[in-house]
């Protein structure tokens, strides 16, 4: 048996909010959400990081289409490792949940590495902002009841702090304190992650590891009182988690991929 020092890390990547559509020549804000998602995908490979686990964290789709899924399917098959998907305000709950029918990408708690990672379900449907019911918050206590001596990660697509966009204040995760109670029983979680944002953020609160990740399409201004895109290359992070309850995490952007925003607009 391997000393436990000595272990490899069990390796997650996240891709988030790749917004992609059925019609492959469809574009967001002026980039083509599928060419992007293309070239961070190029660009995890080019890294050479292998992921054990993949967490897709939320707004897979930006017209909810089936093919949308199927692409994103499709796209993920590049990686030997399964992958966890989540619904985030764009997506189309039913057809996410048909995509992965029968998968194991519908798992929302995962013991592997040493580490307990939740999944948890945040979205409104019909709505942009984030909630989490009250199904989700007892059955995000409970998974982190049955397994105290693991060091956890939980994760969801709003995000549950405030990030200094005045614009994206009343879209997070509306019932945030009752999230940060459950939270705040459980000295055992070291991250909370989510997409949505569309930025890197990198915080902590109370020993908790605050991250987000940028979009593998478009990207927002960071700190902005309107809606602002910012012209940063398409992205994802990386995560190294060790048994020790350590981990590593950065995040890598697709530098090479060409696009022309349109910086210009008022929305998306």
């Amino acid at each position: 048996m391997m000393p436990l020092s000595s272990r490899p890390p069990f390796r997650v990547l996240q891709l988030t909010d790749p917004h992609l559509m059925a019609d492959p020549s469809a574009s967001l804000l002026g980039i083509n959400t599928r060419d992007s998602l293309d070239a961070v995908i190029g660009q995890v490979k080019k890294d050479g990081f292998s992921p054990d686990l993949i967490l897709a964290t939320g707004d897979l789709a930006q017209d909810g289409s089936d093919e949308a899924y199927r692409i994103f399917a499709d796209r993920l098959a590049r990686f030997s490792c399964p992958a966890i998907w989540m619904a985030g305000n764009h997506d189309h709950q039913a057809n996410l949940n048909r995509a992965i029918a029968g998968t194991s990408s519908d798992r929302r708690q995962i013991l592997q590495g040493g580490w307990q990672f939740i999944a948890l379900n945040s979205s409104v449907p019909g709505h942009v902002h984030g909630e989490l019911g009250a199904d989700e918050l007892i059955f995000l206590d409970t998974a982190l009841a049955e397994h105290p001596e693991l060091p956890a990660l939980v994760t969801l697509h709003h995000h549950p702090v405030d990030i200094g966009c005045d614009w994206m204040a009343d879209i997070g995760l509306r019932n945030r304190e009752a999230f940060w109670r459950v939270i705040d029983r459980w000295p055992q979680v070291r991250v909370v992650l989510w997409g949505h944002i569309h930025q890197d953020l990198d915080r902590e609160r109370n020993g908790v590891q605050l991250l987000a990740t940028p979009s593998t399409c478009i990207q927002f201004e960071e700190n902005s009182r309107q809606f602002s895109v910012e012209d940063k290359a398409p992205g994802y992070r990386w995560f190294n988690f060790h048994e020790t309850g350590e981990f590593e995490t950065g995040v890598s952007r697709a530098l090479e991929f060409s696009y022309e925003l349109d910086s210009e607009s008022t929305g998306y």
